[in-house]
């Protein structure tokens, strides 16, 4: 069976909880205690050079790690449902606005970066929230822009887009980010979010 390494809470891990959902592959968990330093230990930086999660270790031992690739991974061995649409111009655009998250507002609000603005400049609380708030704003803003009618953020059917809009709308509302701004994004995640593979994902029905 898959083994997958993560945190309840990480939004990367998330994503992968989802597809793995979607894919219908069944899979053991193996949680990583992120507040804890448990990814920075011996063990899991064995599996994971970065001393990060997720990590799907397959059935021979091979470590996937990067949310993004194992997604990509997920798509070549078990192709429906397309997580990336056939179509190259369809294609381009989920992965445009899946990298939005993934590459843009994601790197730069996980909790490493956060912990190194308390320990090399200092920010308290209140400035941390501030610093994660606004490039969440940033992105979303975007996003909002780039989104089409609906009812998914990929169309007719979630695809690459909504499996890392979800995972980042449940961090924008843990740190009290408004979301009015964002009608279709909010109505994407709804959508996503009634079927159970994205529900059966998230973090409150995965936490040990």
């Amino acid at each position: 069976m898959l083994r997958l390494h993560d945190y309840w809470r990480s939004s990367a891990a998330y994503r992968v909880r989802i597809a793995l959902n979607l894919k219908g592959l069944p899979y053991h968990s193996i949680p990583i205690d992120l507040v804890a330093g448990d990814q920075r230990g011996e063990p899991n930086r064995a599996i994971n050079a970065q001393g990060l999660v997720p990590t799907l270790v397959l059935e021979d031992g091979t470590a996937l790690t990067q949310s993004l690739a194992i997604l990509q991974w997920l798509d070549d061995v078990q192709p429906e449902p397309r997580l990336w649409p056939a179509d190259p111009m369809v294609r381009a655009r989920a992965t445009a606005m899946a990298l939005v998250v993934v590459a843009d507002i994601h790197p730069i609000d996980n909790l490493r970066v956060l912990k190194r603005l308390e320990t090399q400049f200092g920010a308290d609380g209140d400035a941390k929230n501030d610093w994660y708030r606004h490039w969440v704003v940033e992105g979303l803003t975007a996003l909002e822009a780039m989104a089409g009618p609906g009812p998914f953020l990929g169309g007719e059917r979630p695809n690459v887009a909504d499996v890392c809009l979800v995972p980042q709308l449940y961090n924008a509302r843990r740190f009290e980010v408004s979301l009015d701004a964002y009608p279709r994004l909010v109505a994407a995640d709804a959508a996503a979010n009634a079927l159970p593979a994205f529900r059966a994902a998230a973090p409150e029905r995965v936490k040990p």
